[in-house]
């Protein structure tokens, strides 16, 4: 049902995008109330409206935070049109009808990350204002509500084509928009005062940014949070949806080497530089070497096919010269928690080229991580994949080599952030060959072997991971055919006794961990 839009209150903090609206219902003959700024606002463009005060006969009281906190105002929204009760009180109480309700928030997130004085941020927690809001949307089927300045546009627009009216179906699709508002400011809030229990929600509309478009052109998209905690940009375009996927992969991945877990002599064998090269989402190059100029070229040579037009990440600066080199590759985006500024000036010859510079990744090992996915008209949640083994259990042949220990953790880090089914071959803390996203275990490592020989990497003395137990003992069979004679697994299977009893046959190491790493 169609509602004419007779009269509205608007109060706002925010005014741009205000004027072609207020002036639209002067001319349609819309009734205005208003109050403090909007007030102000609107007269200074010679657009009439009445006061709030003048409407409850109460003034604007404790520095404004009690002005339109009255039965005046929540009656006119939320008084029902067709309830004989309803409209006999408003009568009575000489309660006008509010038909449209715009109304904003104080900024409250935006105080909070200007200032820590507590004083100011408690200031901007409104209360009228989601109040407003609140009792607008739930009268949907008589009053329309608009809570944000996006949907400015859309207001126009329908004002403009339908010359007041608004639909059932419109009044509903704000009051929706409506209640998200509210609810994400009041997140904002619950974490300012529970930063230990903070709710894994969407944040501020303010904190949405559009995106150009999602994983193809012809899906819209945007990103809900604030990047700036991460990194900074130094260069290039906008980041697109595809590079935000990448770039968190990326930063997943480089976390695990400020984080690991000690090994007995292998604590902070990974202290050195780390250099990785991710390509939709999966890991194609990462060698970990003492300089990152080293480990640049290490990762390069795993796969320097698949880093054409890669995303790249380090652990350590990006001085001149490795930049000189990197500089020869076509990349996306490179993530690196320091430049030097002449290695900056060759890197950002390139317009468009993507320079991010990450902040600290250290993660708080009391805080649990949980992460979300949308599917079939609901939500998953998770706690996220954190750790790399429950225990490290040799069950071979033979005990591995400090050597095979470092290369075995190295490559087990490496299989964790590969698409299952994944294995991972390694060789000198370098990515020499992998198989990811297959259906069959068997088939990943095939890809893998394939590809250490496409780039004429020896497999001999390489070790393997594997994101997931092996069923059979064919995958241990097939690498050592080829070399290699060091294996990490989870473990797990019933027939774990079929892979663990070739080892030992063949005098082969294999280490069980305990902690399976799918990713799907």
């Amino acid at each position: 049902m169609n509602k004419k839009i007779t009269s509205a209150l608007i109060s706002v903090f925010y005014k741009d995008g205000l004027e072609p609206i207020a002036k639209k219902l002067q001319e349609l003959g819309i009734t205005i109330y208003s109050t403090g700024g909007t007030q102000k606002f609107l007269e200074d463009l010679h657009i009439p409206c009445v006061s709030v005060e003048s409407l409850t006969s109460y003034p604007s009281i404790l520095g404004g935070r009690v002005k339109t906190l009255h039965p005046v105002v929540f009656g006119g929204i939320l008084g029902k049109r067709n309830d004989e009760q309803h409209i006999a009180e408003m009568k009575q109480y000489a309660i006008p009808n509010i038909d449209l309700v715009i109304v904003d928030l104080y900024p409250f997130e935006e105080t909070l990350a200007s200032t820590n004085e507590e004083a100011l941020i408690i200031e901007k927690i409104d209360i009228g204002g989601p109040s407003m809001i609140r009792a607008a949307a739930k009268n949907f089927k008589d009053v329309t509500v608009i809570a944000a300045k996006e949907d400015y546009t859309l207001l126009e627009k329908i004002l403009h084509t339908q010359q007041g009216e608004i639909t059932l179906e419109q009044r509903k699709t704000f009051a929706a928009k409506a209640f998200q508002v509210v609810m994400n400011y009041d997140i904002a809030i619950n974490n300012y005062f529970n930063p230990t229990k903070q709710c894994q929600v969407h944040p501020l509309e303010g904190f949405r940014e559009a995106l150009r478009y999602g994983e193809n052109p012809h899906q819209q998209a945007a990103f809900y949070g604030d990047l700036s905690k991460l990194f900074t940009q130094l260069n290039g375009k906008e980041l697109s949806y595809n590079n935000l996927v990448d770039v968190d992969a990326a930063i997943q991945l480089i976390k695990e080497f400020s984080i690991l877990p000690p090994l007995g002599k292998l604590e902070g064998v990974f202290r050195e530089a780390v250099f990785a090269i991710i390509k939709h989402t999966n890991v194609c190059g990462i060698a970990s070497r003492h300089s990152v100029k080293e480990s640049w070229g290490a990762a390069l040579a795993g796969d320097p096919e698949s880093a054409f037009g890669g995303i790249l990440i380090t652990n350590g600066n990006i001085d001149i010269t490795t930049a000189s080199a990197i500089n020869e590759l076509f990349f996306e985006v490179l993530i690196a928690p320091t430049f030097d500024e002449d290695a900056l000036q060759i890197l950002k010859s390139k317009k468009n080229r993507i320079l991010l510079q990450l902040h600290n990744t250290q993660s708080n090992s009391a805080e649990i991580i949980f992460q979300e996915k949308t599917l079939l008209n609901g939500t998953l949640t998770q706690q996220a994949d954190e750790g790399i083994y429950t225990e490290w259990k040799e069950v071979g042949g033979r005990n591995t080599t400090e050597a095979e220990k470092a290369d075995l953790l190295f490559a087990n880090i490496v299989c964790k952030h590969l698409k299952s089914n994944a294995i991972a071959l390694v060789k000198n803390k370098q990515l020499i060959g992998k198989g990811c996203g297959q259906t069959s275990r068997v088939d990943a490592l095939r890809h893998a072997i394939e590809k250490a020989k496409q780039f004429n990497f020896n497999l001999q003395s390489a070790v393997l991971a594997s994101d997931a137990f092996f069923p059979f003992n064919d995958c241990v069979s097939i690498a050592h055919a080829e070399g290699i004679e060091a294996f990490i697994q989870p473990g797990g299977s019933i027939r774990d006794k079929d892979s663990i009893d070739y080892t030992v046959q063949h005098n082969l190491a294999m280490v069980l961990t305990a902690m399976r790493h799918f990713k799907h």
